[in-house]
């Protein structure tokens, strides 16, 4: 697997994985669970759109 898909595959599960931890933080009222699922979604959008450019990059 080229290194531009890993970072976009991986990026993508750090999202959902974000956007699950914040619904639970507000489901449950955790302000801290909520601001570490947020940080996640974000870095994973992050790395997502780096595997993105870097795909553009390889062609």
């Amino acid at each position: 697997m080229k290194p531009s898909t890993k970072d976009t595959v991986k990026g993508k599960a750090h999202e959902v994985k974000g956007k699950i931890k914040e619904k639970i933080g507000k489901a449950t009222s955790n302000p801290n669970l909520e601001a570490e699922g947020l940080d996640e979604k974000v870095s994973g959008k992050i790395q997502k759109k780096i595997g993105q450019v870097e795909k553009v990059l390889e062609d």
